[in-house]
């Protein structure tokens, strides 16, 4: 079992904020869900640039923080989808201003990253 090196602090909201979306894909998870893609297979044609183990992995950690629940179907075919909890869906608002934000400064920052990238 993997044994994090650095504690955990726990010490300020932003701490905590980092705690549970830092990971690639996990704001893109929890907006994608909260649009109406809740099936895995649509996740991961909505994000094909992340592997499948690695959305699995994101998705399991948003779990375990609250963000989201799994609800799984008893079926022929085995049907699997997420959705918000109460929790999760109090993150949207906050995700709503970080794209605003992004697409208010998008040529700003698309300069600053293509220059980077040269």
């Amino acid at each position: 079992m993997y044994q994090r090196k650095i504690p955990v602090s726990l010490e300020c909201g932003l701490n905590l904020f980092r705690e549970v979306t830092n990971g690639k894909w996990k704001i893109h998870l929890i907006y994608y869900i909260y649009t109406g893609i809740k099936r895995p297979g649509e996740l991961q044609r909505k994000i094909p640039d992340a592997t499948r183990r690695v959305l699995d992995n994101q998705l399991n950690q948003l779990i375990k923080h609250n963000l989201i629940t799994k609800q799984v179907f008893d079926e022929v075919s085995l049907k699997v989808e997420y959705n918000l909890t109460p929790l999760g869906e109090s993150l949207i608002p906050v995700i709503v201003e970080i794209v605003l934000w992004g697409e208010d400064n998008r040529v700003a920052l698309e300069a600053v990253i293509l220059e980077k990238s040269a």
